[in-house]
């Protein structure tokens, strides 16, 4: 991709949102908040590039839920996800499934996310313009 539109309306990952997950009892991995940077929510499946790194080593699609309205998606869904709408005030929880969780501390959280914008067509055979939405922060883990 040579060119990507970047406004930078909000942090994309929350302040004060890594913590711990715990099924049965039993710690199962670790979640945080994100956020769309731009001025419109979107349909999951304008998603093109999803990625999540925690203290720089990549973490696997299949390892990885983004939580909104109430459900659960995979990245690998997102071209699927065409009836469900992000809304840009609303934050995505990512589930991160990684048993016994993270080490207690700060860590190192980068999130790729770039989508195309459907309604702003830049060239033939439907090309829109691509939108970067990636952040990165240090957070520590809250109980």
């Amino acid at each position: 991709m040579g060119f990507a539109m970047r406004m930078n309306f909000v942090d994309v990952v929350v302040d004060n949102s890594l913590k711990h997950y715990d099924v049965n009892g039993k710690r199962m991995g670790y979640q945080f908040d994100i956020r769309l940077s731009y001025y419109r929510g979107h349909f999951l499946s304008v998603i093109d590039e999803f990625a999540v790194k925690v203290d720089g080593e990549p973490v696997p699609n299949e390892m990885i839920k983004l939580c909104i309205n109430g459900k659960e998606f995979s990245p690998i869904e997102f071209d699927k996800c065409y009836t469900e709408f992000w809304q840009v005030i609303e934050p995505a929880t990512i589930r991160v499934f990684y048993p016994g969780g993270l080490s207690d501390g700060a860590h190192d959280i980068d999130v790729t996310l770039m989508f195309r914008s459907p309604y702003m067509p830049i060239g033939p055979n439907h090309m829109y313009m691509p939108v970067d939405s990636s952040g990165s922060k240090r957070l520590e883990i809250t109980k």
